[in-house]
């Protein structure tokens, strides 16, 4: 790979009770496994299903031509609907940057590409963009599918009398509660607890 290009990892979760970093470990040994390595992160907690994602537009901005913008499944990048997806799409086309998914291996080529292979770098970028769609397509409908289900659960559940909302996870709770107890940091206690420092926070202060 050029020196010039940089591997760029996003991690995204999405929910604060999720850890958006558990990929990280995965994506560095791919990129280590493909020659190369993660040249820098881009981490945040927010809806696939939202166009507006703060640390993606900064990756895109931070970005140069031939970049690849490294994830671990193509859902981690899209749920969007597919006017929303176009626009991003779009962005990241301007930005000349390169998608390679851990999911998807006909985009893993793309690793190893030279700034100077214009011919393959054509083939891929037109291959991975018919396949992006598609993916990117069975995304939307699964988290339209999920959210049916759930609507149709809750509705279920009421009829019943029995709906009560979203238990509390008390097994988490517990566990962070341990961790800040031996005196672990907050960063420290999330990573441990697999959970997201604001979950961390959000516990605590609960707790009193």
């Amino acid at each position: 790979m050029s020196p010039h290009i940089f591997i760029r990892g996003y991690l995204r979760a999405s929910t604060d009770d999720q850890n958006a970093e558990r990929a990280r470990e995965a994506l560095s040994r791919f990129a280590e496994e493909h020659g190369s390595r993660v040249a820098s992160w881009y981490t945040e907690n927010a809806s696939g299903t939202k166009a507006d994602r703060s640390e993606l537009m900064r990756l895109l901005s931070d970005a140069g031509p031939g970049d690849v913008l490294l994830i671990e499944q193509v859902d981690r990048l899209t749920r969007l609907t597919r006017d929303d997806w176009e626009t991003l799409k779009t962005a990241i086309q301007k930005a000349g940057v390169r998608i390679v998914s851990m999911d998807l291996p006909t985009s893993h080529a793309a690793m190893r590409v030279t700034s100077g292979d214009d011919f393959t770098a054509r083939m891929l970028d037109a291959v991975n963009a018919m396949l992006l769609d598609m993916l990117a397509a069975v995304a939307r409908k699964d988290y339209e599918d999920r959210r049916r289900r759930q609507v149709q659960g809750i509705e279920q559940a009421k009829a019943r009398g029995v709906y009560q909302g979203r238990p509390a996870d008390e097994a988490l709770h517990a566990k962070v509660k341990e961790l800040r107890a031996k005196g672990f940091s907050i960063r420290r206690t999330a990573e441990l607890a697999g959970c997201a420092p604001s979950t961390v926070q959000r516990v605590l202060k609960d707790a009193g």
